[in-house]
């Protein structure tokens, strides 16, 4: 039998999408079917038809949306259940000692914030788009990047995002023990 795997999303400026999307793309090679529901926008009422699930959530400005926890939380039984995992997308994880969820302060914050304990973890990553963003979204984020010595061209966008990492995770999914094991 398929297992049916729900990848479920918030994003920002949609990145962690293409994630979603390159991550459902290797499930399926795998010969898993995936869903891919953007919880901005629709959230899956219930996680009942799914084997396994994703979570996975971009941040901005140091905070994951506050509707990601809220859905772990709506549906922490579920989660439970089942095979899950978690993934979360920032900047920050462009540094090596920055891009695991035990050392990047944002993925290892929310982690603690909630009472789902995903038996799988990432942090990928994300993206900078400049020119994309709004002048104040511009203007701070290049000043975030100033700082932490990260690229400041805003006439630019500076993709971060470790392919292969993406796709190992996808492969350690499918390792995890099914609920009936």
């Amino acid at each position: 039998m398929t297992e049916r795997i729900l990848i479920a999303y918030s994003t920002i400026d949609g990145h962690t999408l293409h994630i979603c999307e390159r991550l459902a793309h290797v499930l399926q090679a795998l010969g898993a079917k995936t869903v891919i529901k953007n919880i901005d926008q629709e959230p899956p009422q219930a996680l009942d038809g799914y084997d396994r699930v994703v979570i996975g959530a971009s941040i901005r400005y140091g905070h994951h949306r506050p509707n990601v926890a809220a859905f772990i939380a709506q549906h922490l039984a579920a989660l439970q259940s089942r095979p899950s995992a978690f993934f979360s997308v920032n900047v920050v994880a462009r540094k090596p000692n920055k891009n695991t969820p035990q050392t990047n302060p944002y993925a290892r914050k929310f982690l603690q914030s909630i009472d789902w304990q995903p038996p799988l973890a990432a942090v990928f990553a994300g993206r900078l788009d400049y020119p994309r963003y709004g002048f104040v979204d511009r203007q701070m984020i290049r000043l975030i990047m100033l700082i932490t010595h990260g690229p400041t061209d805003t006439t630019r966008s500076f993709e971060f995002t470790d392919w292969a990492q993406v796709d190992a995770f996808a492969h350690a999914l499918c390792a995890l023990p099914s609920s009936s094991s």
